[in-house]
Formats: structure tokens, C-alpha cells, sequence
């Protein structure tokens, strides 16, 4: 009898035994580590293009893409754009972004990241600091990083201009003009500083807007004269040229001219 009693509290212990084991299994599995998730690629660059240049320009977009392996699902991705020591100009302002992506496309395991972010157009040009987090459900994080150039949508090269002319004659305007989404109009403005109107003489204010021949050009040289005419007062004229492009933005050029009688 104490046999039969014995056989059937060990067989009891065994039993309880391999439970405890194949518990003990299944809870190691369930908090088993895995890796931290991997950014494969990672590109970035003008948006409208979708380049990989490592390039973007201030009024227009930035396209960024990543190819991402993870595990474990994806919890957050984080992207951030700073400055690297620039100093805003006048009009200008510091630009640093920063975006948590949570969307339900991205909460997956081996999402693709592909975003487009606007870029002001009133931040200083130069250098911007790129980086990337990926943080997944078990808190695993991998960040990757990379240098953006931001620099203008419109430039214009130094320009050559007559710093004085005799009224009743002409002057010249020459600068070369490189605008990444194509000129849309050129404007030119001409008026006097505090200019006195003589006997005989007549008030000069000047204005014009510039399509033929420079309308959705993307690289192109202003050159151009202006007959002033004989009756305009001498003195001291401020000279401004507006570059607009296609997308609205903006760029001025100022100078000074003095309009003499001899």
C-alpha cells in the first residue's frame, strides 16, 4: 500500500516538475530581448526632386527617406533639424525641428520612413545638423545622422552698376541671376533721397516689371539700361531689384546711384 502511495506522489512531482518547466519556457520567451532596431539607408534632399544631394533651399521642401529593420515594433521615430553656429541676418529667425512620427503606418516591424518638411524662407543658409531616431515597443533605440546644406532658392551675383550718370543719358545694370524654381518676374524700382525738384526740373520715380526673356529662366543674366531722363532732379537714387521666383519667393538686390547735371 505505501508503494502504491509513493509511485503516485512521484509520478504527482513529475508531472509538476515538467509543467514548471514548460512555464518557465514560455515566460523566457515572452521577454526575450531582441535587437535594437537598424536604419539601413537614409537619404535626404531637395523635396521637389527627390534628391539625394545632400541639398535644400530655404521657401521649399526637404524629402526624407529610411529603410528600417526592427524586431520588435516601432514605438516612435524622431527626426531633427538644427543649425550648426549660424547667426540669423536681419528678417532672419533660428530654425531647430523637431517631429515624433507615430503614425500608424510607422508603428509597425520594418516600416519605410519617407517624410517631406518645409523649410522657411526666412533662416539663416548654410549647415543644418540631421538626425533620426527609431525607438521600438521594448525600448530599444538606434538614431543615425547626417549635414544638410540649406543655402538660397534665388541668388544673385555681385552686380556691376554705373555709380553716377548725367542726366539725359543712360545707365547699365548687369548681375547674374540663378533661381532654383525658375523667375517668375523681375522688378525694378528707382527713387530720389531727399532729392530737391528744381525750376524746370521734374520729380523721377521709376518702375517696371521684367518678364521677356527672363520668365522661368533658372540661370540667366539681367542686363539692362535705363534712359534717365533730362529733366530729373540731381542727387543721390536708390536702386532696388526684386527676383521672384515661381514658388513666390523672393530675393533683393539695393544699390545707389547719382544722377548728376554734368
Amino acid at each position: 500500500m505505501k508503494t502504491t502511495i509513493m509511485k503516485t506522489n512521484f509520478k504527482v512531482l513529475a508531472v509538476t516538475a515538467i509543467f514548471g518547466l514548460l512555464l518557465n519556457s514560455c515566460s523566457s520567451d515572452d521577454t526575450e530581448t531582441l535587437d535594437a532596431p537598424v536604419i539601413s539607408s537614409f537619404e535626404y534632399g531637395e523635396g521637389s526632386t527627390h534628391s539625394t544631394d545632400l541639398v535644400a533651399y530655404k521657401g521649399s521642401d526637404i524629402h526624407l527617406e529610411a529603410v528600417i529593420s526592427a524586431e520588435a515594433v516601432v514605438s516612435s521615430i524622431t527626426l531633427s533639424i538644427h543649425a550648426h553656429d549660424l547667426t540669423p541676418g536681419e528678417d532672419e529667425v533660428d530654425w531647430d525641428f523637431e517631429q515624433v512620427f507615430t503614425d500608424a503606418n510607422y508603428l509597425v516591424i520594418n516600416p519605410t520612413f519617407h517624410e517631406h518638411v518645409d523649410i522657411p524662407n526666412n533662416i539663416p543658409v548654410g549647415e543644418y545638423h540631421v538626425e533620426l531616431t527609431v525607438v521600438d515597443e521594448q525600448g530599444n533605440s538606434t538614431e543615425i545622422e547626417g549635414d544638410l546644406q540649406i543655402l538660397d532658392s534665388i541668388t544673385i551675383s555681385e552686380a556691376s552698376i554705373d555709380s553716377t550718370v548725367v542726366r539725359g543719358n543712360d545707365f547699365h545694370v548687369e548681375f547674374m541671376i540663378n533661381a532654383v524654381n525658375g523667375i517668375h518676374n523681375i522688378t525694378v524700382d528707382f527713387h530720389a533721397h531727399g532729392v530737391t525738384v528744381g525750376e524746370g526740373e521734374v520729380e523721377w520715380d521709376y518702375e517696371e516689371e521684367f518678364l521677356d526673356g527672363y520668365h522661368e529662366e533658372t540661370e540667366i543674366e539681367f542686363h539692362e539700361h535705363f534712359d534717365v531722363p533730362a529733366t530729373a532732379p540731381a542727387g543721390e537714387y536708390h536702386l532696388s531689384f526684386v527676383v521672384e521666383d515661381e514658388e513666390g519667393n523672393t530675393k533683393t538686390y539695393e544699390s545707389h546711384i547719382d544722377i548728376t547735371v554734368e
